[in-house]
């Protein structure tokens, strides 16, 4: 999968470690990569035993470090989400219409980016029976 490039390559690493992790089901803009390394799980101890993280400008770059360093997980996209969706009870939707930064699996980002009328097609009455087909972009 192709990464998305960074808002700002400037702002990589500037950003708060705290985010919401996951959800929203859309994304406007991918912010930085982070790599997650675990001392418990052989990273080296750079905190007294706390986990830290390295922020990347490029996906790739992420993965790359990732693979190779131990106790590294896998990539996060740390995205922006100017508008998004609150899964309130399986299957009932709320269009929330507040900013938001989360931490994303790389593999969310496969998704096409939000557009104008991304939520409001996938709230449509008409929308179709597996609405996520729309956020996947193959709902025809």
């Amino acid at each position: 999968m192709p990464y998305p490039n960074v808002l700002d390559p400037a702002l990589v690493g500037t950003y708060p470690a705290a985010a919401k992790a996951g959800g929203g089901y859309v994304w406007d803009a991918v912010l930085e990569y982070r790599v997650w390394c675990y001392p418990r799980a052989g990273a080296e101890d750079l905190h007294g035993g706390s986990d830290y993280y390295y922020a990347f400008a490029s996906g790739d770059e992420a993965q790359a470090f990732s693979a190779q360093t131990p106790g590294a997980q896998p990539p996060l996209a740390l995205v922006l989400q100017e508008e998004y969706l609150d899964e309130v009870e399986p299957g009932q939707y709320i269009h929330i219409k507040k900013r938001r930064v989360a931490e994303w699996p790389v593999a969310f980002l496969s998704r096409p980016r939000r557009t104008p009328m991304t939520i409001p097609n996938f709230l449509a009455p008409n929308a179709p029976e597996n609405r996520l087909e729309i956020l996947r972009g193959t709902a025809p």
